[in-house]
């Protein structure tokens, strides 16, 4: 995620970072995902996507982060790649 918030403008790099620490107080557009991303929820940030689980209580791992226009489909495919189908 780091490598990619590099290649962002300062002030997308700036929302990204507060998007991502509005998490900590459940703010944000969030979005719980479905069929086969179910169990994973999304951020919107812009034109960023982050996609997330929840790991424990107040703890989440961020997976993936990419454009709108290409998250759920790379993260869809890296999904599947990694179930094995």
């Amino acid at each position: 995620m780091a490598a990619f918030a590099r290649t962002l403008a300062p002030a997308p790099r700036r929302a990204l970072r507060a998007g991502l620490a509005g998490l900590a107080n459940d703010r944000g557009d969030r979005k719980a995902l479905e069929d086969e991303l179910a169990g994973f929820w999304r951020l919107r940030v812009g034109r960023c996507r982050v996609i997330y689980c929840h790991v424990a209580p107040n703890t989440i791992d961020c997976i993936f982060v990419e454009e709108r226009k290409l998250v759920y489909e790379v993260f869809g495919a890296l999904l599947r790649e990694r179930l094995g189908g």
